[in-house]
């Protein structure tokens, strides 16, 4: 499966949707950014928004990738897309994350209109509600885009497909591990704080305890945010769908 994360606006979380909601939960899928992919083992190279044609040639390659497309690079992608004819059609799905401020929603709303222009169907662009506070309903904070696909509905916007403000994000910023493979983490850190000969030693393992507590609080609702996405509608019936919700 081959998705990309895309949206014309920064900071609206594109990153963190494709490391830990979408890449843990597609086997062997890797996480690539367009302006930098390891074409082959050890060798990096480099790939940037204007070199949309090599990307075609990277897609061709692999089986499944996330493909997470920075911010500054969105626009001329997008302007190779209209000139490469049914480029698009070399994703199964583009994920389009957003988050509450209203520059944001509207330029999500221009992120949808330009993939809706080049040709991709509503049932391939997928919102992904991000930073969600559950003190107010989601309606009501993403009226702006929610009011948009009402009168145009040129994307799909199922908002079980939420993920929520979590300090944790923060916490795995540098870190290459994702939250799965955190939660996942069965060091026991109370022993290890115990027999720490210093303070800053038993304050980093602290953090790495405080930090697994955290990513096994937010995995469920990933896995629920995975899960309404449907995925699995992309997968053929006779292909390996281990890990993919359907």
């Amino acid at each position: 499966m081959k998705l990309a994360v895309i949206n014309f606006s920064g900071n609206v979380g594109k990153s963190t949707v494709a490391r830990h909601l979408l890449a843990p939960r597609l086997p062997g899928a890797r996480v690539i950014a367009v302006e930098s992919i390891n074409a082959d083992e050890g060798q990096e190279q480099s790939l940037r928004g204007f070199q949309f044609g090599e990307l075609q040639e990277y897609l061709q390659a692999v089986d499944d990738v996330v493909v997470d497309i920075g911010a500054s690079n969105v626009e001329e992608l997008m302007r190779l897309m209209h000139r490469y004819r049914e480029s698009h059609e070399e994703f199964d799905c583009f994920i389009v994350p957003t988050v509450p401020p209203p520059k944001q929603q509207q330029d999500t709303i221009a992120t949808l209109a330009d993939l809706h222009a080049v040709g991709v169907l509503p049932d391939r662009i997928q919102i992904v509600f991000n930073m969600v506070d559950d003190r107010e309903p989601l309606e009501r904070a993403f009226h702006i885009l929610l009011s948009f696909l009402e009168q145009k509905p040129i994307a799909l916007a199922n908002t079980d497909c939420r993920v929520g403000v979590n300090e944790v994000y923060a916490r795995v910023g540098g870190m290459s591990a994702d939250l799965a493979e955190i939660a996942r983490d069965e060091t026991d850190y109370k022993r290890l704080i115990a027999r720490a000969g210093d303070r800053q030693e038993k304050m980093a393992l602290g953090r790495r305890l405080a930090t697994r507590r955290l990513a096994r609080g937010v995995v469920p609702e990933l896995d629920a945010c995975f899960a309404a996405l449907n995925l699995g509608r992309f997968v053929s019936d006779d292909a390996d769908v281990a890990g993919v919700a359907s």
